[in-house]
């Protein structure tokens, strides 16, 4: 027994530390901590707390208060002082010994709680029914056009709307704004907007366009017979957006088709081909076509069964190219606005011109040096800078696929070895900030890196007067805003309603790969702390929302971002398909989970379920 007393003293002694450098923490922070608007006084002050409590390897103390079967403080991040009040209590209580002065925290961990709840109610809206993860959908350009597709974007789960000020323009942003204000209002729902600035993102320049055609094949099996012709929709225009086995006809021709017309026609290969419509749907016209065809814009097809005048197919948006990239290859980044090209070879195999493509961002040339290692594609590609000169600068890849990878336009380029000083609001974002300002409930801050970044963002904001009237998302994805991440959330609870993005594919590239699970994870308890809601961003079900079908590690990812309050989905063809499977997942698993914090209903009924 006397062994027992002891160790409850040492762990007494221990935490009482704890409870000193807490405190000292706090009065050192007073001058900032006196800056941050009202809603967040005790928010601030447990961040504070937080990140004193962190200063100590406590993991021998966790063990034994784990023997005693107390609190370890693994889910204590957003009332970190109360619990260690409490569990000093406890331990006091143990061996009927309590003296000393007791601290009444000023935030309990109830409050502590509800403030969490509080400020993401305020952030990201109302939660649904029967979840409490709010899911972000990134809005296409089709969502201008189409209403039938937002309208189930909203009827599938989707809370917030995200659009990108990256792509399309002002007029487009309206029509999107306006089918998701109408949408949710169908549904007697709240759905958030939130614009992205696109802050100063490192990206590949344009490649030179492919040809306009789309292939259609029918599926085989193994002896080569048919088993199902391709399926062709026949619609009066489509977009990048639009699904794969689409097929734009002038309205006027559709109107006039009939169940049974047969056409002909000749592919790009000059091959003789046949189509046949099979039903016509609110939707498109189903043809079936009974062998494989490359079919480009202004193909002719000609009726064969009844007479109709040829019909000329419509426009389709280009086959994206990408350039082959190879370990060993040696590729150009060049400063000037160029189409990229792949490298020119002579019929031995010697490479006669590099492969070269533009940076977005030519400010980075001034700071890269030879040595330095460059990412492309979320670090799918990777390389070295050897020689440097006036506008361009060339790399030899050191990782890439077997076979060789492709590098696409609009794929992230990273300079992990590199300060590249760039943060900050671009002269773009500013100018975008006005429309934001007037049309969205969100504002998310790209590449901030720094409490200075967010000085910047509040000046702006307060000149088209919202502060603290527009709610404001920092992205968090590179490694030296995760360096400065206290400081960051600190100045941005200068204003309400803030919430932080983790932006994981940049993030991965910047800190690496073996440690971007430990990364995020500090995220999470540093927002949690602040009780800032945070959104799980990219690659999230991606496979599904692209390609319609999700792999099994996607599927588990999602589950893990039950961490977070909100999940952010990209676009894609199969987006609602998507958000229909995030919904009845984060339904079903929310009744386990609490954040990190397992939950534990009755066993017999998971099992039976």
């Amino acid at each position: 027994m006397k062994v027992k007393i002891e160790k409850i003293q040492e762990t007494i002694a221990d935490l009482n530390q704890v409870v000193a450098a807490i405190l000292a923490a706090e009065k050192d922070q007073q001058a900032v901590l006196d800056d941050v608007h009202e809603e967040y006084t005790r928010s601030a002050q447990n961040l504070v707390h937080y990140r004193a409590f962190r200063k100590f390897d406590l993991r021998t103390t966790q063990k034994k208060l784990r023997n005693l079967g107390l609190t370890r403080f693994a889910n204590a991040e957003g009332h970190i002082l109360a619990s260690i009040t409490n569990t000093l209590f406890i331990l006091k209580k143990l061996i009927e010994n309590a003296e000393g002065d007791v601290i009444r925290p000023k935030l309990s961990i109830k409050k502590g709680k509800r403030l969490l709840s509080k400020n993401t109610r305020a952030l990201l809206g109302y939660r649904s029914q029967g979840r409490r993860v709010r899911i972000m959908v990134t809005q296409p350009t089709a969502s201008a056009y189409n209403y039938r597709m937002v309208h189930e974007m909203v009827a599938h789960g989707m809370n917030v709307a995200r659009i990108n000020c990256a792509h399309d323009s002002p007029e487009v942003w309206e029509m999107i704004i306006a089918n998701v204000r109408k949408a949710a209002k169908a549904h007697g729902r709240q759905v958030k907007i939130a614009m992205d600035l696109a802050g100063p993102k490192i990206r590949t320049g344009s490649i030179t366009p492919g040809p306009r055609i789309r292939k259609f094949t029918p599926e085989k099996d193994v002896t080569g017979s048919i088993i199902q012709p391709a399926e062709i929709v026949l619609v009066p225009k489509i977009d990048e957006f639009s699904l794969p086995n689409t097929l734009p006809l002038a309205p006027e021709v559709l109107e006039t088709l009939k169940v049974q017309d047969e056409f002909i026609l000749t592919d790009t290969r000059n091959k003789r081909r046949r189509l046949k419509v099979i039903a016509k749907r609110d939707s498109g016209i189903r043809a079936h076509c009974y062998e494989t065809s490359y079919i480009g814009t202004g193909t002719i097809l000609e009726c064969t069964n009844r007479e109709l005048p040829p019909v000329v197919v419509g426009a389709l948006p280009s086959v994206e190219q990408s350039i082959i990239l190879r370990m060993g290859d040696v590729f150009t980044i060049v400063q000037e606005g160029i189409e990229g090209l792949p490298a020119v070879i002579d019929e031995d195999g010697n490479v006669i011109q590099n492969g070269k493509i533009s940076c977005q961002l030519p400010e980075v040339f001034g700071f890269i040096s030879s040595g330095d290692r460059i990412l492309f594609d979320d670090g799918k590609i990777e390389g070295v800078i050897e020689t440097v000169r006036e506008g361009a600068f060339d790399v030899r890849i050191l990782l890439a696929k077997e076979n060789g990878s492709k590098l696409k336009a609009e794929k992230g380029i990273n300079f992990p070895d590199t300060s590249l000083g760039i943060g900050g609001l671009t002269t773009k974002d500013k100018q975008d900030l006005e429309f934001v300002a007037q049309h969205a409930d969100i504002v998310n801050f790209s590449f901030v890196n720094s409490k200075k970044d967010v000085d910047e963002l509040h000046e702006e904001l307060e000149k088209h007067g919202v502060l603290n009237q527009l709610n404001v998302i920092l992205k968090i994805e590179t490694k030296y805003a995760v360096a400065h991440l206290t400081e960051i959330l600190l100045a941005a609870m200068q204003s309400k309603c803030i919430g932080v993005m983790i932006a994981r594919g940049d993030l991965a590239v910047e800190t690496g790969w073996d440690t971007i699970g430990k990364v995020q994870e500090e995220i999470l308890l540093l927002c949690s702390a602040a009780h800032v809601p945070v959104v799980w961003a990219t690659q999230v079900l991606e496979n599904l929302a692209k390609k319609g079908l999700p792999s099994r590690s996607e599927i588990t990812d999602a589950t893990i971002a039950l961490q977070a309050e909100c999940i952010m989905l990209n676009k894609g063809p199969y987006i609602n398909r998507a958000i229909a499977l995030l919904d009845t997942m984060l339904s079903d698993m929310e009744a386990n989970h609490e954040k990190k914090e397992v939950m534990l209903p009755k066993l017999e009924s998971l099992l039976t379920k």
